[in-house]
């Protein structure tokens, strides 16, 4: 035990005295910190600008209170009049460009849109305001649509609705209730920049115990190390010391997502469907650590098998790649995250980590199913750690070999006691 301690804090203490670690580490979260409280200082009028807007009533076609309101400038003298069901000063008309940019720098509007003589024939509409936000990019237009299809209907505001509206449907949802709005672009790129910095997290740590074993085999470390410990040993400490520097990263980066989606709720007013709660958090740990062992082990016993890190950084590819899946897929995985696909991978163990924090973020997952997520996983880390237990032997470790198919299957043969403890003592059996 006092071996493997040692081992253990070896392995920490050289990650994190290592530069390129403590700059991608700390680097990532100081970087999005930055990047967010600039956007935030560089848009003052966010608060105005972001406000979701709630659209018209089905059936009355009525807007929503804005904090500011719109302009507008027809060209194409389509807008006759503007329907009564809009309130008073919702859209203002202006007779020119320099009137609407006039009332745009006073920050008495929030925009204008510009509508073209040729508009009926080309469709196009110009919106301007003073700010950049692609959050609401899609919220702006809904008010100036359905008064454009008002008009050009001849001003028959009940043709308009049941345009924007032609069905009156009674829909009874099995599922649970999701309040996501299926076009608001974080409905896709929440679960997706979820996805993504798992597949890094889960990625990074597993790799610090593959380069530790591969660097140590060709700097010719490992001989000396093998003189005081055993393989098991030396194992178990770096896969407990460079586990706790993956938790450590793995804390900063959640974290710092974490604290800064919340942020972005009351300084973007996102809306309250896409806040993650708590929980998040610690399903994300438990699944950073249950794909940790499962990666990590893997890894280990790539080191071991193979003589260098170029060898080890093309194997890498191949158990690396059901990790990747859930990112190739994310669109359709985004799209029903309950459904038997998802719900699939989610429970095979080589892609649930990813999966099952993507389906987490993105809607409302069965208890049962994350509870069977985690047992399947503890399961397959069990596993592969013992099979990995009986590839750390001092005669692979030191052999020197190019990786091969037969190489891995001696590897896991089964050893008397005799084998393993010459194994374990690097003596030969005779």
């Amino acid at each position: 035990m006092r071996k493997t301690l040692l081992v253990g804090i070896y392995e920490v203490v050289t990650t994190l005295t290592r530069r390129s670690f403590l700059i991608v580490t700390f680097g990532l979260p100081l970087v999005s910190a930055l990047i967010f409280f600039i956007v935030s200082a560089l848009n003052p009028d966010t608060r105005d600008s972001i406000t979701s807007m709630s659209g018209l009533a089905s059936s009355q076609g009525s807007a929503a209170t804005q904090n500011k309101p719109d302009g507008y400038i027809d060209r194409s003298g389509i807008i006759l009049s503007i329907p009564s069901a809009v309130p008073d000063g919702e859209l203002i008309r202006f007779t020119d460009e320099a009137a609407a940019q006039d009332a745009l720098d006073k920050k008495s509007i929030r925009g204008y849109y510009l509508i073209p003589v040729d508009y009926l024939h080309t469709g196009e509409i110009i919106y301007v305001r003073s700010d950049y936000n692609p959050l609401s990019a899609s919220e702006q237009s809904g008010l100036i649509e359905w008064v454009l299809r008002v008009n050009l209907l001849g001003g028959d505001v009940r043709l308009a609705n049941q345009i924007s509206d032609p069905l009156d449907l009674e829909v009874t949802v099995l599922e649970p209730p999701n309040d996501r709005d299926q076009d608001n672009p974080l409905s896709f790129f929440l679960p997706y920049g979820v996805t993504f910095i798992y597949y890094l997290i889960i990625l990074a740590s597993a790799s610090l115990l593959l380069n530790s074993v591969t660097k140590e085999k060709e700097n010719r470390m490992i001989e000396i190390m093998m003189l005081a410990t055993t393989p098991r040993q030396l194992l178990a400490g770096k896969f407990v010391g460079l586990g706790l520097i993956g938790l450590l990263q793995a804390i900063l980066w959640l974290g710092t997502g974490f604290v800064l989606l919340r942020l972005s709720g009351t300084t973007f007013q996102i809306p309250e469907a896409y806040q993650l709660p708590v929980s998040f958090l610690i399903w994300g740990l438990i699944f950073f650590l249950l794909g940790y062992a499962v990666f990590a082990s893997l890894m280990a016993g790539i080191g071991a098998l193979v003589p260098n890190i170029r060898e080890a950084s093309q194997v890498t590819l191949i158990v690396m790649a059901p990790l990747m899946l859930p990112l190739m897929l994310i669109s359709v995985l985004v799209r029903d995250p309950n459904s038997g696909l998802a719900v699939g991978l989610s429970l095979f163990p080589l892609t649930a980590p990813v999966t099952m924090m993507m389906r987490l973020s993105a809607t409302e997952v069965p208890l049962w199913q994350t509870l069977l997520s985690i047992v399947i996983l503890v399961i397959t880390a069990v596993l592969i750690l013992r099979i990995v237990a009986r590839v750390f032997r001092t005669q692979t470790l030191l052999s020197g070999q190019s990786l091969n198919v037969r190489k891995i299957l001696d590897t896991l043969k089964p050893y008397g006691k005799a084998q393993l403890d010459a194994g374990e003592s690097g003596k030969k059996v005779v």
